[in-house]
């Protein structure tokens, strides 16, 4: 198989978390301003989300860039990262539905931290396939994003049970650190083309 068949697949899937997210969030009855109220914590939970998503969808897009072959553990590496992500719609539609509760919240940053394992695997995964010359085991030798991801993310989880306040700012935190693209990736990538 070639890497476009996996990168479409990819994709198809990640669009389809995406629009399942959305068609969470139902208009409202009523045809006032005010009427849009009780949608806040379910525009903000897709919010969230949809940043999540894009960011992984991102980083894949690269992390493909560097395959030069598929094989089975690719696959399958490709395909356990892609079911924790479509686990994100369930996460995200309980976390707005039930204004960011403490079980939603635990939840959803279990779902955050499987999902980053899952990543963190399909790199692995990835990185052995190519072998020790490849690019992107250069680029990530350093994971300091990574590392710090997986510790806000238990800070999140076990925050959720104390304060949802503390465990969302642990899981914003981390969408921010990742919507700063990395350069590395892009210089690495772009000298080789």
């Amino acid at each position: 198989m070639n890497k476009g068949r996996l990168e479409a697949f990819s994709d198809g899937v990640l669009a389809i978390i995406i629009t399942i997210m959305i068609l969470e969030i139902k208009a409202p009855e009523g045809h006032e301003f005010s009427d849009l109220k009780p949608l806040i914590p379910k525009f903000l939970s897709y919010v969230l989300s949809f940043i999540y998503v894009g960011i992984y969808w991102n980083n894949h897009h690269y992390l493909l860039h560097g395959l030069s072959k598929v094989n089975g553990k690719v696959l399958w590496s490709n395909l356990h990262f892609l079911f924790w992500l479509s686990l994100i719609p369930v996460s995200t539609a309980w976390m707005g539905e039930h204004n960011f509760e403490k079980a939603a919240m635990s939840l959803y940053g279990t779902i955050l931290l499987l999902s980053a394992i899952s990543y963190v695997i399909l790199q692995y995964t990835i990185m052995c396939s190519e072998g020790n010359d490849s690019a992107l085991r250069r680029v990530l030798k350093k994971d300091f994003k990574g590392k710090i991801s997986l510790v806000l993310y238990v800070i999140g989880i076990v925050t959720a049970f104390y304060n949802q306040w503390i465990s969302g700012a642990a899981y914003f935190i981390v969408a921010m650190l990742w919507l700063i693209p990395d350069k590395r990736i892009e210089r690495v990538f772009a000298s080789e083309d």
